[in-house]
């Protein structure tokens, strides 16, 4: 027997897949999987807040001539930057001395799309491989991160270490979107219309979505338990778990919760990748049992 072609060419075709990411930024992560011919579900995890007060931030700009790097680690922080620079009337040409480095390749668009060039874009999109990429190039020197209000304190501990002065700025906060805590649990509870898959892009979105589900660690555990293949071996009709990066997946280990698969390139492109890879490996294999 012949296979689909478009089976080949949308191989999430019936696949339901639940994007988490703040309603402005869901678009292209749920354009990428429609393209691949999932059924998108959109119910935001996190929402993008500006910070209670900009005296810091506003001050950092102020100081901007006194910085050697710019860090940025995420769209978010890039296009916070951009806003508030308009707002204070702050040209892009302060920014000009500065050498910029951004976490990732989305960033690094989202940067060079005002005009300003990156210098540094790590290997890989971790905290952990943006202090490799600088550990050698900032003692001595000022640097300016600016971020969400929480997050992991890899890249300011370790830069400090290896001998730079690190202000840390909160560009913008992320917060639970509580309207969204009904639609999560009737998605849940509805096992016609559940999802097959939940992408999660950070760690934020893995906390989030434990507190809008309820809270319980077990509840979970058992929501997303493995159930015993039947002896033909066919794919048991869970929730799968897809992670961004080892840092999300490791957020989501913390809570007892099983990853499917992780994406190998951090990127959006890399999350849809992994579960395309998963999904076609489930058909081929489906295939083959059933010959």
């Amino acid at each position: 027997m012949k296979s689909n072609p478009k089976s080949r060419s949308q191989p999430l075709r019936g696949v339901r897949v639940l994007v988490g990411r703040a309603r402005h930024q869901a678009s292209a992560l749920s354009a990428e999987l429609r393209r691949f011919g999932a059924d998108v579900m959109e119910i935001p995890f996190i929402e993008i807040r500006r910070p209670k007060s900009f005296r810091p931030f506003d001050a950092a700009l102020k100081s901007l001539p006194q910085y050697d790097w710019l860090i940025l680690t995420s769209v978010n922080g890039a296009e916070s930057l951009f806003e508030r620079m308009r707002q204070r009337g702050v040209k892009r040409s302060q920014l000009k001395h500065l050498k910029v480095a951004a976490i990732g390749p989305a960033t690094k668009k989202a940067i060079e799309r005002e005009g300003v060039a990156v210098e540094v874009v790590p290997e890989e999109y971790v905290a952990e491989s943006v202090v490799r990429s600088l550990r050698n190039r900032v003692q001595g020197k000022r640097v300016l991160l600016l971020r969400a209000k929480v997050a992991r304190d890899v890249i300011p501990r370790e830069l400090r270490k290896a001998g730079a002065v690190v202000d840390v700025v909160e560009a913008y906060e992320t917060v639970l979107p509580l309207a969204s805590r009904r639609r999560l649990r009737a998605a849940m509870k509805n096992e016609s219309r559940s999802p097959h898959w939940i992408g999660f892009t950070s760690s934020s979105t893995v906390k989030n979505f434990v507190r809008l589900s309820g809270g319980s660690r077990s509840a979970l555990r058992a929501l997303h338990a493995r159930r015993q293949e039947c002896p033909r071996h066919t794919i048991p009709n869970t929730i799968r778990l897809a992670s961004i990066g080892p840092v999300t997946s490791a957020t989501l280990r913390d809570f007892g919760l099983p990853v499917t698969t992780e994406a190998r390139e951090y990127t959006i492109a890399g999350l849809v990748r992994a579960i395309v890879d998963v999904e076609r490996w489930t058909a081929e294999r489906t295939d083959l049992v059933s010959r």
